[in-house]
């Protein structure tokens, strides 16, 4: 089979201003990047948001492994499959990294014959978003330092800025570093670092910013650090909301493109699924939802992290009602669930297959505490064995989990045909039930024990003591009522990646919390996350060229 961007290259693509007018959209609220690409402008959003919303449709996935599930090449598959079937369907996705793209795990826009195209716009700069949440958080960060070394009037305390500085790329020797070195021209000296852009703050607001005047309002709460009396200072106290929606004024516009298939995709904002919510903007859903029949999205990694922050989170502070969510699951990270290494993939092993159904067991209970109705989605890989399919499929029909086959990776819309059929027969004849799992006026340490031991099945939840330290600051400056977004690994309903399946009688540990004031949450952080990935030994950066013609290869 071709590889991803082989494909993605020789896709029969429309110009985006057919496929915009096709949903609807006016001409004067297209602003095109090019023949591919564009965005919506705020007029559009004006003009729609009255309209009836249509269905929407949340793809989240088991506990993600290194054998890989496909979560956003079902969403585009399923997006295709819908149209097939006669339905104005769109789908919504979150925008890759180049991070990721340059590292290891390529730029998440879908693969096979049903990815986003043009892919390699997607995958690189694309329309300029992440650069210019990069400029304006850095802008943010120089302005910190900038105060402290023109009197330092608010009384920041250079010991507690918490606000650090971001590059969207892999570079662990950016982790921890020192500023204003070189003398007393060049400011303060202070230990500072980076984190990936996908990690700032300034993402998450943006996408759950609903127009210019929310996201200044968002952008004035950041807390950039404390003052010696531990008291917080904001953006607003630098007086630099201004200026930083200034930068993001074009980037908070969702970006149109479209499937292999012609099918309309807004491809928009892109927040690290550990440290923020893990989802498209709101923007982006909240249209796509008035233009389309059915809108399907996805949230990040599995439904313990990106369903539960799409339901608690996003749906929350949006009031988006999902119709029906789709959990994939594949025969080979099951398998690896039940304990199969990755290098013995191939071998068919019914036994590892069935204890790692556990783990999709566990996920769709979860869906359920939200009273959303789910279908497992198995995405076919051509290692799979007809035994092995047969059990997984035979597994969830016992339990009376609806389940279909999808084949979208290489047969498009066509393969997820069967899947479809059962998205649309949830919607047309079962009732989606969408609730939130707690109320936000609920303690810090209620809402993540009901996450822990809910979500994750975990037996308790421990708190260090800087954990209740940030609990008890919260608490007297009035910040926690709102949702918390937890900060663990992705590999396990535990805080250890080792624990994989489902894990029984553990402890979930939780060694700070953080408040996100702008976005609205606080992050509850457990285990080690890293907000400044590595490059691997071997970085996709190393197989991706371009030829004389402008040609490029080696992304995926």
């Amino acid at each position: 089979m071709k590889s991803d961007i082989q494909i993605a290259q020789e896709a029969p693509m429309k110009p985006i201003r057919d496929i915009a007018y096709d949903l609807g959209i006016k001409d004067e609220e297209i602003e095109l990047y090019g023949d591919y690409k564009a965005k919506i402008s705020f007029t559009a959003w004006q003009r729609l948001k009255e309209e009836q919303d249509g269905n929407l449709i949340l793809v989240t996935a088991i506990s993600p492994t290194p054998a890989g599930e496909g979560k956003s090449t079902i969403t585009v598959g399923l997006g295709q499959a819908l149209k097939k079937l006669g339905k104005k369907s769109m789908v919504a996705l979150r925008e890759p990294s180049l991070g990721p793209s340059f590292g290891v795990k390529g730029g998440a826009a879908g693969g096979g014959y049903s990815q986003t195209v043009p892919m390699e716009d997607i995958n690189l700069h694309f329309t300029g978003d992440i650069h210019a949440i990069t400029t304006a958080h850095n802008l943010l960060a120089a302005a910190i330092d900038n105060h402290v070394h023109h009197g330092n009037d608010l009384n920041l305390d250079v010991r507690r800025v918490s606000w650090r500085r971001v590059v969207d790329l892999n570079d662990r020797a950016l982790r921890n570093t020192l500023v204003s070195l070189g003398g007393r021209t060049n400011g303060f000296p202070r230990e500072d670092g980076f984190d990936i852009t996908v990690a700032s703050e300034i993402m998450a607001i943006l996408c759950l910013a609903v127009d210019i005047k929310d996201l200044k309002e968002r952008l004035s709460k950041i807390i950039i650090g404390y003052t010696k009396d531990r008291e917080p200072i904001t953006v607003a106290d630098l007086k630099m909301q201004g200026s930083l929606a200034v930068l993001l004024k074009e980037a908070i516009k969702p970006n149109l493109v479209q499937t292999y298939e012609n099918v309309p995709a807004f491809v928009h904002g892109g927040p690290f699924a550990n440290i923020a919510h893990g989802c498209n903007s709101v923007m982006a859903t909240q249209m796509g939802v008035k233009l389309s029949d059915y809108l399907v999205t996805e949230a990040g990694f599995g439904a313990d992290l990106g369903a539960e922050k799409f339901f608690n989170i996003k749906c929350r502070f949006s009031g988006l009602k999902p119709k029906a969510s789709v959990v994939v699951a594949t025969v080979r990270a099951l398998k690896m669930h039940g304990g199969v290494s990755k290098d013995d993939l191939k071998e068919e092993n019914l036994e590892a297959l069935e204890k790692g159904v556990e783990n999709l067991e566990k996920h769709l209970e979860n869906v359920s505490k939200f009273g959303v109705p789910a279908v497992v989605a198995v995405n076919r890989f051509p290692t799979d064995t007809e035994k092995e399919l047969d059990l997984l499929i035979k597994k969830c029909q016992e339990k009376g989990y609806r389940v279909a086959l999808s084949e979208v990776f290489t047969k498009g819309g066509e393969g997820g045909e069967e899947l479809a059929k059962e998205v649309i027969d949830i919607v047309e004849n079962e009732v989606s039930n969408f609730r939130t799992l707690y109320d936000t006026d609920k303690s810090i340490p209620e809402k993540i024990e009901t996450i822990a031991k809910e979500i994750y099945g975990a037996s308790g939840v421990e708190f260090t003591p800087q954990a209740k330290r940030n609990i008890r600051g919260l608490e007297k400056r009035g910040l926690d009522r709102v949702p918390v977004c937890m900060a663990k690994t992705q590999f396990s309903f535990s805080d250890d990646p080792k624990l994989m399946g489902r894990p029984k009688d553990f402890n979930i540990t939780i060694k700070e919390i953080k408040i996100s004031a702008g976005a609205g949450f606080a992050v509850a952080k457990s285990g080690n996350i890293m907000t400044m990935p590595g490059l691997p030994k071997e970085p996709a950066a190393e197989r991706i060229d371009i030829d004389d013609n402008g040609q490029i290869t080696g992304l995926f």
